[in-house]
């Protein structure tokens, strides 16, 4: 589609979105709006003060969520790094796109959302975590391995936010000053003030490492502000690992609390450039975190802690929506085709999520009855030592149901429930609720052709090379 007719029909989606506008906001409007994905790394859904957890200081993020279209109901679809930051480039499923690992590598020939918006021509860039290269955490990414983003200060993957590197166009690698989310965020305001009076829209991706753990690296000042002590612990914590959680938590939160005012900072940044009338902007991230829920650490699992994420979509101000909540079960794969959606750029048809915007605008949910969530292939000692295992199940607004390689595994009514501590599976008072939630699931995975066979048969189809635990070395 030439340039011209893309945006007047962008232009054309936005007035249809918004109701239309007065006055110097219509300025705004005369080209397609900038995109802003910000994407922390192990933020799980709880640990905001607007979700109402009174132990953290959100303040930013709060105010943009009252801001903002919430899915409160927003899974990761597969709830670890690579796979679901693949799912957000691309729009697929796991087993679609092949990385169902950490450290698998994204194909340089997939149809990626940067490459759609660059072709609609929109300007890329992407600061931070990548994690989809598959080439070494620490090597050098070159331009054609970019899924097509233009401006790059990237490193694959590091969790050392004190000590953190990046490279740009060259192979020399360049180090991020002192906290590397918060230089990270400086590049990123200056990329907001380099583009504030551009022809074109953008679409930039931010990505941070924090919170993920370590949890004690955090600047001082966010650190002195949690105390292990003052730590309210959720009941589903046991009482053997109640101590290392409270300490976990702390630091946990003081990350939360330095990424908080990087979030200030960009709202500040978008305010004075006037790219706030312009501007959609994503917050989420790619997994929870357990940090001691049931027992468990990070991620992987299907409890809520692992799989739920903040998603908040922001509107451009003033252009005549309002804030609210939605219920439905939104996914990894959706985020590509329901932004695609909210700007008329054309969703390919290589994209198996769903497309929110229509619902966003106040129409039906085409979620179906829940979202897909889903294990190909646990990896890594912990969650080995854990019981960690294959899984496919749904998370819908009020249950979860998952199965596994044997059979029915987990079913937890989330309304009564809501921190998953008394499974329903197999209990006969819910044995017509099990079997309809079953029904739903094999639906949606007859619809996904996934069969949910064991690990070995994808990492083999696929050719990957794991060690003893299923996972994939970080560096080769």
């Amino acid at each position: 589609m030439p340039k011209l007719l893309l945006r007047l029909s962008c232009l054309g989606a936005l007035l249809l979105l918004f109701g239309g506008c007065a006055g110097s906001r219509t300025e705004a409007l005369a080209r397609p709006p900038n995109i802003l994905i910000v994407i922390a790394d192990q933020w799980r859904a709880e640990a905001f003060g607007y979700a109402g957890n009174a132990d953290v200081k959100t303040p930013n993020i709060d105010r943009l969520a009252g801001e903002s279209v919430n899915f409160f109901n927003a899974v990761s679809s597969m709830p670890v790094c690579s796979p679901m930051r693949a799912s957000l480039l691309t729009g697929q499923r796991a087993l679609t796109h092949g990385v169902f690992l950490n450290d698998a590598p994204l194909s340089p020939d997939a149809i990626t959302i940067a490459k759609v918006l660059k072709q609609a021509g929109y300007d890329t860039g992407c600061i931070g975590k990548w994690h989809v290269d598959g080439h070494g955490r620490s090597e050098f990414i070159p331009r054609e391995r970019r899924q097509g983003f233009d401006y790059w200060k990237v490193l694959e993957c590091t969790h050392s936010y004190n000590n953190s590197y990046y490279y740009g166009d060259g192979p020399e690698k360049l180090k991020w000053d002192g906290y590397d989310a918060i230089t990270q965020t400086g590049d990123a305001q200056k990329y907001l003030h380099d583009h504030a009076h551009s022809s074109k829209p953008f679409f930039l991706l931010l990505s941070w490492g924090p919170p993920h753990n370590p949890y004690n690296t955090a600047p001082v000042r966010y650190r002195d502000r949690f105390s292990p002590a003052g730590i309210h612990l959720r009941a589903n914590v046991p009482e053997n690992v109640r101590a290392a959680a409270q300490k976990d938590l702390a630091g946990y939160y003081a990350h939360g609390n330095a990424l908080d005012d990087c979030v200030g900072e960009l709202l500040a940044t978008l305010k004075e450039t006037g790219l706030d009338e312009n501007t959609l902007i994503l917050f989420t991230s790619d997994h929870g975190d357990l940090l001691g829920a049931h027992e468990q650490q990070r991620k992987q699992q299907p409890y809520d802690e692992s799989i739920r994420v903040p998603m908040l979509l922001h509107w451009p101000a003033g252009l005549g929506t309002q804030p609210k909540r939605l219920a439905a079960p939104i996914s990894s794969p959706d985020i590509m085709p329901t932004l695609l959606g909210l700007c008329g750029v054309q969703i390919p048809k290589t994209v198996e999520g769903l497309d929110f915007s229509i619902y966003i605008r106040g129409g039906v949910d085409p979620s179906g009855s829940g979202s897909l969530i889903s294990c190909v292939a646990p990896f890594g000692e912990w969650i080995r030592s854990k019981g960690g295992r294959e899984y496919r199940g749904i998370r819908t607004t009020r249950y979860t149901y998952v199965r596994d390689l044997n059979g029915p595994w987990l079913l937890f009514d989330n309304q009564l429930d809501p921190l998953q501590m008394t499974n329903l599976v197999s209990q006969p008072q819910c044995a017509r609720l099990q079997a309809d939630l079953d029904k739903v699931l094999q639906k949606k995975l007859e619809k996904a052709n996934d069969k949910f066979l064991p690990a070995d048969v994808y990492i083999k189809q696929w050719g990957y090379k794991v060690d003893a635990n299923g996972t994939i070395p970080y560096d080769r």
